[in-house]
């Protein structure tokens, strides 16, 4: 039996040679991490728009570890090229084992409502971190927080789920599982990703279990980092001196080849055997309807001096009074408060 991911490859190569028009994927990537992931993502905004339209891939979810700083740039240059840009989050969550990583959830935003929600609990995670080198929320802020709005997936490698059963907990992390169902009711998904060079036990079987169980919807995410499996090496070298370590060394982290930007055909390929996992990306894709987009600044007027005064309705001269008040004022003080280094007429004509 031939290798089904090659084939798709193949079968890509070939009509893009014969020059038939790219059809639709019927897979989107909803776990993503561009160069906004600092020190971890390579994959960069304009990069990311051309990758999915070589893959003729209608909409992506660009989801970086505990930040939305690209957000907003990914937004307009992916709705800029027709592309669907879905904004998200890969929260890290605190934990009770020693010396890892903390496991980490992916949150997709559906609203103006969910967005804003990912925007205080990025915030907060941050805030209530006592360093920067370990950032992570806390799952008792979702009651509080709220979570209409927002979809959760599991996390896949790095998330708390394969966490849990790698560590033979499978009691919690099946309660885990059910906690999180309730969060996010009908908005929780069990994430399965597909990296055999992966040296760590197995738990998909575990995952898919604990999902017919609870009568959860499993979907299927290959986490890129890094746009082209070539590009290996080299994001490898970028985890390297993120973490001060070398390229030889065992006990430092590490992705794989396949962490790259696959196509439809080779996801659907890989998960041939689990093809709801794969059109669940759609259906998500689809229950995501806001992108972030550019204002201008909200900014007071002084409408109340401008009527005052008789300026216009705009309040700009007003404004403009304001300012110049202000100013002479702050110099007043200043001038009052020590020594002067010049005449204080030079401090004035300035």
């Amino acid at each position: 039996m031939g290798d089904p991911i090659r084939e798709a490859a193949l079968l890509d190569a070939a009509r893009k040679e014969a020059g038939a028009p790219k059809p639709v994927a019927d897979f989107v990537h909803l776990h993503l991490h561009s160069a906004y992931s600092l020190s971890e993502g390579a994959i960069k905004t304009g990069k990311l728009k051309d990758l999915c339209l070589a893959a003729g891939m209608p909409a992506v979810a660009v989801t970086d570890t505990n930040n939305l700083f690209g957000a907003l740039e990914v937004s307009d240059t992916l709705a800029a090229a027709g592309l669907q840009p879905i904004p998200g989050l890969q929260l890290s969550l605190a934990s009770d084992v020693k010396g890892a990583r903390p496991p980490a959830i992916v949150l997709l935003a559906q609203s103006e409502a969910g967005f804003r929600r990912l925007m205080r609990l990025s915030s907060r995670a941050y805030l209530a971190s006592a360093s920067p080198d370990y950032v992570a929320a806390a799952l008792s802020w979702f009651p509080d927080e709220g979570t209409e709005g927002l979809i959760c997936l599991s996390g896949g490698f790095d998330g708390p789920l394969d966490q849990l059963f790698r560590l033979d907990r499978g009691d919690e992390a099946m309660a885990l599982a059910a906690r999180l169902a309730e969060l996010f009711p009908n908005r929780f998904y069990v994430e399965l990703q597909r990296h055999p060079s992966r040296r760590a036990r197995p738990v998909e079987s575990d995952l898919v279990g604990a999902a017919d169980d609870l009568g959860l919807p499993v979907v299927a995410t290959n986490e890129p980092f890094f746009p082209k499996a070539d590009d290996y090496e080299a994001h490898d070298a970028l985890l390297c001196i993120a973490e001060g370590a070398y390229v030889h060394q065992e006990d430092r982290r590490a992705v794989t080849r396949d962490h790259y930007f696959k196509s439809a055909s080779e996801m659907r390929a890989l998960f041939a055997d689990l093809p709801e996992a794969i059109d669940a990306t759609i259906e998500i894709a689809r229950r995501c309807a806001y992108r972030p987009r550019t204002r201008q600044p909200i900014l007071p007027r002084f409408t109340k001096e401008a009527a005052r005064a008789g300026a216009g309705d705009d309040g700009l001269e007003a404004e403009a009074r304001e300012l110049e008040r202000q100013a002479r004022e702050g110099l007043k003080t200043r001038l009052a408060s020590g020594a002067l280094a010049a005449a204080e007429a030079d401090y004035w004509d300035r």
